[in-house]
């Protein structure tokens, strides 16, 4: 009889602890990265950034704010000072989640970052993220759709995806290897049936693109969405503490007609 009374005690006690324990702080979740990752003008769509289906998957203590923007580079991200008023805001258990390298690594480019500068940046963002005692996380660059004769699947961020994949390992910072998951979803869709993840339409398929549109860089909203879901599951992977606050929504329950 004791022995219950204390049982029954010790849940009550529990549900008390439960019932008065404060609720989880909100954070933010910055996103700084490139066009591959940012919010899209309407004149743009269907390309869609996959920062944007991102902020769907997060319950209501977590505000995603996607600073993405098209054509940056680490440098010009900081040049612009748009580095700055992120690291300003930043609050302890906030994350950034650091995305760059399709403009960087192109010679040609304003926004070009040598190798070096490249990695620089990013221990900068590390660091001063650290220095606010939130939590950084390195991505590397998503795919472009690229296929050899064959049809396997070709990587053209191979010298910038590894000097992110290196910083990581240094700098001990969680990486989400975006450029590798990503070629891997692009090789099991083939050739042909990937153009179905990018910005792609024929002539007079959207008012947007009266002239039709061949992208093998920017997403769709499938394509984006199939993209935020990969980060979306290496969140998990990692055990970032932000896992336990993705939404959690019951199974919906089907019911059997014949069921009385």
């Amino acid at each position: 009889m004791r022995h219950s009374l204390l049982k029954t005690a010790a849940a009550l006690g529990l549900l008390l602890l439960a019932a008065f324990s404060s609720p989880p702080k909100k954070i933010t979740v910055y996103l700084i990265g490139d066009s591959t990752m940012s919010i899209k003008e309407v004149k743009a769509y269907p390309e869609t950034g996959w920062g944007m289906p991102f902020v769907y998957f997060f319950d209501e203590t977590v505000t995603v704010d996607n600073r993405a923007q098209n054509g940056r580079s680490t440098k010009s991200f900081v040049a612009e000072n748009r580095w700055q008023p992120v690291a300003n805001g930043l609050k302890e258990g906030d994350y950034v989640f650091i995305q760059f390298g399709h403009n960087d690594e192109v010679p040609t480019k304003k926004s070009y970052t040598p190798e070096a500068d490249y990695k620089n940046y990013l221990v900068r963002f590390i660091t001063e993220t650290r220095a606010k005692k939130a939590q950084p996380v390195l991505i590397t660059p998503v795919a472009r759709r690229k296929f050899d004769a064959t049809g396997k699947v070709e990587g053209t961020h191979n010298v910038y995806s590894e000097i992110v994949r290196v910083t990581a390992r240094e700098q001990q910072v969680p990486l989400i290897d975006l450029d590798r998951e990503s070629q891997a979803l692009l090789q099991q869709y083939g050739v042909e049936n990937s153009k179905l993840l990018f910005n792609q339409v024929v002539p007079g398929e959207h008012p947007n693109y009266p002239d039709g549109k061949e992208d093998n860089t920017h997403f769709n909203e499938l394509g984006a969405r199939k993209m935020a879901q990969i980060v979306l599951a290496d969140i998990r992977a990692l055990k970032l503490e932000l896992a336990n606050r993705i939404v959690q929504r019951a199974a919906a329950k089907t019911v059997d007609p014949q069921a009385r």
